[in-house]
This record gives C-alpha cells, sequence and structure tokens, in this order.
C-alpha cells in the first residue's frame, strides 16, 4: 500500500479458488480473498459446469494497484470462468499498476478462461502476466483481449505503457510464451509491421488441438473491419485478431469457442448471460 502521505492508498488484492469434481459435477470447492477480488456464486446453465464470474468492484486498475488470481481445477473438474465487464486500466502518474494470473488445471480437468476485454487508457502503466499450467490430458481454452485508448471517445493510446506476458505449459514443459510491450504513442502501434492502427488486439489460444479444428478456426467469418489469423503449433491452436472494438474481437472469439468447443470438449456452446448484460 501507498504511505498514509499519499492522497490515493493503491489496491492489492489476491483472489484463489478451487474447482472440485463431486460426483460428476464440479463445485468451487475452495475460495479466499482479500481487498477487492471477488467471485459470484455459481451458475449451472450446463447442469455440470461450473460457470464463474470473477469481480472487481473498483470497476478499474488504478497506478500502484497490484491484483493476484489464482485458479485451479483438480482432477476431472470443468469450469468456465468470465467477468461481467469489461476491465478498465487508468492513468497513472508514477505507479506501475500489476495483474498476476496463474492458472493450473489438474488431469484431465478443463479450464474454460474468457474474460472480457481489458481497456487501458492513455497514460496508464501497467503490468499483466498469466501462467497457464496444464497436467496430463488437462484441457485449455483461453483469450486475452487489449483495447488500446479510448476511440469513441476520440482518445488514443497517446501515453503510457503496457507489458503483457502469456505463458502455457504442459507439466511444466513450456508450449508457448506470448510477450509484448506498447508504449503510448509508439511506432508499433501504427506501422504496418506491428498494429497497422488497430486498436485492439487479441490472443486466444487452445490446447489439445488437430488440423481439424485449425480448419474450424479459419473457417469463422470475421468481422468485415477485423484481421485474424489461426496457427497450430504442435497440440497449441493460437488464432490472432485486430480490430477496432473490444466487441468485435470477442465475437469473433466466441465464433471460433463455439465451432471448437463441439469437437473438443463434447457439448455445444454456452454462452456466459452475463455477457448480454
Amino acid at each position: 500500500m501507498k504511505t498514509q502521505g499519499d492522497r490515493f492508498s493503491a489496491w492489492q488484492a489476491e483472489l484463489t479458488v478451487k474447482y472440485r469434481s463431486i460426483d460428476g459435477r464440479t463445485v468451487l470447492a475452495e475460495r479466499k480473498h482479500f481487498g477487492p477480488l471477488h467471485v459470484q456464486k455459481s451458475f449451472y446453465p450446463e447442469k455440470d459446469v461450473c460457470h464463474s464470474y470473477i469481480l472487481h468492484p473498483p470497476g478499474g486498475v488504478a497506478g500502484g494497484d497490484q491484483l493476484t488470481i489464482n485458479v485451479a481445477a483438480e482432477a476431472n473438474a470443468h469450469a468456465l470462468i468470465t467477468t461481467p465487464a469489461s476491465n478498465k486500466f487508468y492513468r497513472s502518474a508514477n505507479d506501475e499498476s500489476s495483474v498476476r494470473q496463474s492458472i493450473d488445471v489438474g488431469s484431465n480437468a478443463i479450464i474454460e478462461w474468457l474474460p472480457q476485454d481489458s481497456i487501458l487508457f492513455s497514460g496508464c502503466q501497467v503490468e499483466t502476466h498469466t501462467r497457464v499450467n496444464l497436467d496430463q490430458q488437462a484441457k485449455f481454452i483461453g483469450w486475452d483481449i487489449i483495447c488500446l485508448g479510448r476511440p469513441a471517445s476520440n482518445e488514443s493510446f497517446a501515453e503510457g505503457h503496457c507489458k503483457q506476458k502469456f505463458e502455457l505449459y504442459r507439466n511444466d514443459r513450456l508450449l508457448h510464451i506470448e510477450t509484448a510491450k506498447l508504449t503510448g504513442g509508439g511506432e508499433i502501434l501504427n506501422a504496418s509491421w506491428g498494429l497497422a492502427n488497430y486498436t485492439v488486439f487479441g490472443l486466444m489460444l487452445i490446447s489439445n488441438a488437430d488440423k481439424d479444428m485449425l480448419e474450424l478456426a479459419r473457417a469463422c467469418d470475421q468481422d468485415a473491419p477485423c484481421l485474424s489469423a489461426a496457427t497450430l503449433k504442435g497440440e497449441l491452436l493460437l488464432v490472432r485478431c485486430l480490430g477496432h472494438q473490444g466487441m468485435e474481437v470477442r465475437q469473433y472469439f466466441t465464433r471460433v469457442w463455439s465451432a471448437i468447443r463441439p469437437g473438443l470438449l463434447k457439448r455445444e456452446a454456452s454462452i456466459p448471460r452475463v455477457w448480454f448484460t
């Protein structure tokens, strides 16, 4: 926390949740937190899969805030985790904010990590780090969507920075690592070899994938303003998308998820109702 002499104090918050399969139904077996991070009661639109919404009551991350989220799924558990709204990173004069997320998926367990987008206000200073570790035969579908500035309010990402890392392991063996460092007003935002003036970029990762799933992803229609690509890297399907609105990218990823879920998880897509509120 900041000293008492500071006008505002930074939030330090941590949420730890563990999912367990009991008689074929996944339950939120353990939950603990401190600071403003919570998880709503469990929802069961699919009867046996536990749907959870992670809540951050302040509604945004300010300079110096430090958020930590730890998720674990025990053997055979299946949880779908999302957020009820976009996460916002506000302008900071000096202090860097951080979000660290650890996801451990046990043997034959499944985690679907489907948060809504993160909006980076101009002038924010942010570091995010997500680490996923899969046990034997565990499955993972997840995405990360970043919006730079607020184009609808004529605010570009002119100042600040974002350092981003996403790692995925199988039994502690690295399958993929994705890193990015974006500086407000930097050349990468506009260059053809960078984001080419797109203000939203997203990465989707699907484990246990094959060539048939790659073709399904490539067959999904994208919104006209978006630019997308899908690549198979060993067992990992990587889907990338550039857009001008977070909703466009999320809708495209949702179409890919809906196409692949029946073959990979043996069930149709069950879109969280909170996305429509």
